[in-house]
């Protein structure tokens, strides 16, 4: 590992401390000195020279727990920036898993339908060779090279499974069952684990609740009384704010009467109300947030500073039964082209999704926004088209019902196009007062999921541009310290997040006047598991000028270099003695 000196560039630290001139020189994987004008000594010279060189950015909420064992490049995060992944949100863990084999199936079921992952390469690609969360983590870290360093939760839904079997669809757990689910906890926080992640929000394709919306208190009861153990863990939940059932504020309040008198961190998540659909919880999501605060809760807000910029297709997508339309889901579970296209083309199945886009979706799903659904040239599988048009306009010129129009256009244009659909305005004023408050989690992404219908990489940037370069609503030490310190200390993890001597070498270096979000593109590189090529969506790089991770460059200036220098983290990891900056 060569030494590199990173000279002539203005470093914004991540503790939101005031911007400075300084070179940064790298040793041994780690920061040795930050100061002006340092001597080479032998070292490699990057000339930062009209760039900010500032703490490498950690994705708070991502899924890459399955597509991480066969696409281990993480693209497109190098590409901007990104050094640290946070994985094993939502509920949704690898791990632990059952004896049984019914319900290991069950667990990488619930894990492919929910994050839109596709089960074949899931169930083959991935090696299994654990039970415990523990013998996952020495798994993954023997067998997945990274370039990004990771840390993870671990799933109240995979817990639940491997202590129930595939009873937890069905019941409440007995005692023994929830003594072993503590045991299970217990395991994964002692091996190095975040914290638990819960999901109170789910439901599967077929409406069913998802196993952890049956646990009661005194089941997550006893799971936080193992959490409290262990100073170091955090839960996470995500919950449905409004989506179909607007539980989130009732199952807000329930976590923090369970957690009230605890000294446990709590992130809730849900898609926050900052989209425009949302905003009518804005309000009231706030005053939950001041109460459970007032209540000596430590309450940290997840929350999206973009509209996440959906594509509706019928491969793999979790989309249309989380709306409520289960009449459309028909079509993404038929097994084969030619079974979706029949579907399509029926009458009585057009007459049932007519019904339900006017009967059972909500107002703020994408079958009820027509004028936002774009046909695109992108989506198309064969170039049939029309482009450059809402379904609205489509189903209009035609003279039928919108849903009749997405089935007309899905059969002319091959069953595994896609339709964009237009992001929601945002509420940026609700974005920067999070922005300020020092108890929230930004830089939700998703990347790693929905491979088909989003890309989550690339979001971060959003910050440094549209917030502070374009709108200058808030400044370059804030943007950089809601993706890197603010998230360190959020997660614990104490030796990444900012630039100072000691900390991992985690940097990136850029001009702002170069970096964008770009938009999305098609990648042919997916497995489908039966012996085939899919496809996915990523963006070109933002791009960094340089992405160090652990020392390493993972991103040169124009390209992803191929190197895999991330680490498992663990929560309340101390910095590396200072003393490794002079060896």
């Amino acid at each position: 590992m060569k030494d590199l000196l990173i000279k002539g560039g203005t470093v914004v630290d991540g503790t939101g401390a005031p911007a400075f001139k300084a070179d940064v020189l790298v040793r041994n994987g780690r920061i040795a000195k930050v100061g002006p004008d340092l001597a080479a000594d032998g070292a490699e010279v990057h000339d930062a020279a009209g760039c900010y060189v500032t703490p490498g950015f950690i994705e708070s909420h991502t899924h890459y727990d399955a597509t991480m064992w066969w696409q281990s490049d993480l693209d497109p995060l190098p590409g901007y920036g990104a050094t640290t992944i946070i994985t094993g949100n939502c509920g949704f863990t690898a791990a632990p898993i059952s004896d049984d084999k019914a319900a290991q199936i069950e667990m990488m079921k619930i894990f492919s339908f929910f994050e839109d992952i596709p089960f074949e390469p899931f169930a083959k690609e991935v090696p299994w060779d654990w039970r415990l969360w523990s013998e996952y983590k020495e798994s993954l870290k023997k067998r997945v090279k990274l370039p990004l360093n990771n840390a993870s939760f671990v799933g109240h839904i995979a817990i639940r499974l491997a202590a129930m079997g595939v009873d937890a669809w069905k019941r409440a757990a007995t005692r023994d069952e929830i003594a072993r689910m503590a045991e299970l906890l217990d395991d994964a926080l002692a091996a190095g684990a975040l914290g638990l992640s819960e999901n109170l929000l789910d439901h599967d394709g077929d409406g069913r609740p998802i196993p952890t919306l049956l646990a009661e208190d005194e089941e997550i009861s006893a799971l936080f009384d193992v959490l409290e153990r262990y100073p170091h863990a955090s839960v996470q939940c995500v919950l449905d704010i409004g989506l179909i059932r607007d539980t989130g504020p009732e199952q807000t309040r329930r976590l923090a009467r369970l957690l009230k008198g605890r000294d446990i961190r709590f992130q809730f998540t849900g898609l926050i109300p900052t989209i425009g659909y949302q905003g009518y919880l804005l309000e009231p999501m706030r005053a939950l947030r001041d109460e459970i605060r007032a209540e000596g809760i430590d309450a940290w807000v997840g929350y999206a500073h973009i509209p996440f910029t959906l594509q509706i297709g019928l491969y793999k997508t979790l989309l249309f039964a989380q709306s409520g339309d289960y009449v459309w889901h028909e079509v993404v579970q038929a097994p084969t082209i030619e079974e979706k296209a029949a579907l399509l083309a029926d009458p009585e199945w057009r007459a049932r999704a007519r019904d339900s886009w006017e009967n059972k979706s909500p107002p703020g799903s994408p079958m009820n926004n027509p004028d936002m659904l774009l046909l695109t040239r992108l989506g198309s599988e064969n170039g049939t088209g029309p482009f450059d048009l809402t379904l609205k306009e489509y189903a209009e010129q035609k003279g039928v019902h919108r849903s009749d129009a997405m089935a007309d256009w899905f059969l002319a244009n091959g069953v595994y196009s896609t339709i964009r659909m237009k992001p929601f305005a945002m509420n940026d004023d609700a974005v920067v007062e999070m922005v300020h408050d020092e108890r929230t989690v930004g830089n939700i992404s998703d990347a790693g999921a929905h491979l088909q219908m989003l890309c989550g990489g690339g979001e971060n940037v959003v910050y440094l541009t549209k917030y502070h370069r374009d709108q200058k609503l808030i400044t370059i030490e804030e943007a950089v310290h809601v993706m890197t310190g603010r998230l360190a200390e959020h997660f614990r993890l104490r030796d990444i997040g900012e630039i100072k001597e000691g900390k991992r070498a985690d940097i990136a270096v850029f001009n702002l006047a170069e970096i964008e979000q770009r938009d999305m593109e098609k990648a042919y590189d997916v497995t489908d598991g039966k012996g085939g090529i899919t496809w996915r969506f990523t963006r070109q790089a933002a791009p960094m000028r340089l992405t160090l991770v652990n020392g390493v460059a993972t991103f040169d200036g124009t390209k992803f270099t191929g190197a895999k220098p991330g680490e498992y983290l663990e929560p309340a990891m101390a910095a590396a003695p200072l003393a490794v900056a002079a060896e």
